[in-house]
């Protein structure tokens, strides 16, 4: 009678291929370790994974603790024969599918290879290759794309992208810019700098400190670069917090400038300004955890302003042909480009949007209630929203009004504002009701216009 934990095992058969060969040696380990000398298994799988093995044959393998009890697992299952290696048999391709869809399929991918599978199956039924009401399952096709050796990728592999070096030949023809996290003061407080690079001369043209990306703070910096070197052409981002997102969007689009978000793991695009920023960081940033330095956004900002004109700017760059940034700069003859005004700058970073205006006068924006003034209750205005600050303001009574978010304690207490009281010459008189009609019909005017009694009715005799 054999041991519960080690199954009878007759004569080990003949295996052939090396997977085989490395499982009959881990087994053959176990059972020598585990199952006559008493060790615990988790010892012995940890022992045989923490070494290469040599098969017969010369070949070096390493295998897995998990593998160990795998084996180990389907040895006292099946005997030596649950070590064997099984084969699927191959399957005809596309026998669950109709025939006419394999064909369509396959020449529809060698056409457009990117296209989605329901995309694939969509042009099927607009073809009439299927029924609209037939329904086809797209794991299965799927598998049918891998057993056939078509490609199943939407998006192009790293060999398929067709990434190129570049280098734009003047000044603000390209900006790039990227945030560089660090640390600031004795406290080593989180800080984020959004650097302006312009592609062509290598210029350091600003920089903008915040406490975390967001698009405020890059449109606060973009407002900045304009105002300072004029307008680019192309903006190079990379797809962060606050570049990807619609405020961004709305403010490039109005000042007509392109932008570019960077692909991911693209040295090609993001190597200028990685390189910029492993500069910045080895010349300035690594030092600002000292104890006197301020941690403020605007002491930092001054900082590293002065890093940018005094130093980096001043510096010969080694891919400039021995030239300065700020020489390259200057020697080019490309023109720069600046808004008629601030106010027209500022006004092409403002964007309106159609808001409904609740029964109590408020609306939402944001998550945040703001109040607006009496008289647009359940309506729609228009509120116009400044990208940089986030202030809002609407049209009221023909002046640009500024919103504030409610205060409800200070709406608690408040008293209830009243319509105004008529004025004293604004009488509406003494309203003729039917009763006075009927009274003055039926029985007359007592008095004359003179306050005397009127005289008797001719023609009846009457008194009045």
């Amino acid at each position: 009678m054999s041991s519960p934990s080690q199954p009878p095992s007759p004569k080990i058969p003949r295996f052939e291929t090396v997977d085989e060969m490395l499982r009959v040696a881990v087994v053959s380990e176990v059972r020598a370790k585990h199952a006559v000398g008493g060790v615990k298994l988790v010892d012995v799988a940890r022992e045989i994974a923490s070494r290469p093995h040599v098969l017969l044959d010369g070949t070096v393998a390493t295998v897995s603790e998990r593998s160990v009890f795998r084996y180990w697992a389907a040895f006292r299952n099946l005997g030596w024969e649950g070590l064997r290696t099984h084969r699927h048999p191959t399957r005809p391709i596309g026998t669950v599918l109709p025939r006419s869809l394999v064909g369509f399929l396959a020449a529809e991918r060698k056409l457009d290879r990117y296209a989605s599978l329901p995309e694939l199956l969509r042009r099927a039924v607009a073809k009439q290759v299927l029924a609209a009401d037939q329904a086809v399952d797209r794991t299965t096709v799927w598998r049918f794309f891998k057993a056939s050796g078509l490609p199943v990728r939407r998006v192009p592999g790293k060999a398929e992208v067709d990434a190129r070096r570049w280098a734009y030949p003047h000044r603000m023809m390209m900006v790039l810019c990227d945030g560089k996290h660090f640390r600031a003061g004795a406290r080593k407080l989180r800080r984020v700098a959004l650097f302006f690079l312009d592609d062509a001369s290598r210029r350091g043209l600003t920089v903008v400190v915040g406490t975390a990306e967001s698009a405020r703070l890059f449109l606060r910096g973009l407002r900045k670069l304009v105002l300072r070197v004029g307008l680019c052409d192309v903006l190079y981002l990379d797809k962060g917090p606050g570049f990807n997102c619609a405020d961004t969007h709305d403010a490039c689009r109005n000042l007509e400038i392109c932008f570019i978000h960077g692909r991911a793991a693209y040295p090609e695009g993001h190597g200028k300004i990685e390189k910029f920023n492993q500069t910045a960081s080895t010349f300035v940033l690594r030092g600002l955890t000292a104890p006197e330095i301020d941690p403020e956004c605007a002491a930092l900002e001054l900082r590293l302003e002065h890093f940018l004109d005094r130093q980096y700017n001043l510096k010969i760059h080694e891919s400039l042909d021995g030239l300065t940034p700020l020489a390259r700069w200057d020697a080019d003859p490309r023109a720069l480009r600046f808004p008629d005004s601030e106010q027209v700058l500022d006004d092409k970073l403002v964007v309106t949007e159609s808001r409904a205006v609740s029964n109590d006068n408020i609306v939402p924006v944001d998550g945040v209630d703001y109040e607006v003034p009496r008289g647009h209750a359940a309506t729609r205005i228009d509120v116009r929203r400044n990208l940089v600050s986030g202030a809002l303001f609407v049209q009221h009574d023909g002046h640009l009004v500024q919103l504030h978010p409610v205060d409800l304690a200070a709406n608690a207490i408040a008293l209830r504002a009243r319509p105004k009281a008529p004025a004293p010459d604004d009488d509406e008189g003494c309203p003729r009701t039917a009763a006075s009609i009927a009274f003055e019909r039926d029985l007359g005017p007592v008095l004359g216009p003179d306050g005397g009694c009127l005289p008797p009715n001719p023609k009846t005799g009457d008194d009045p």
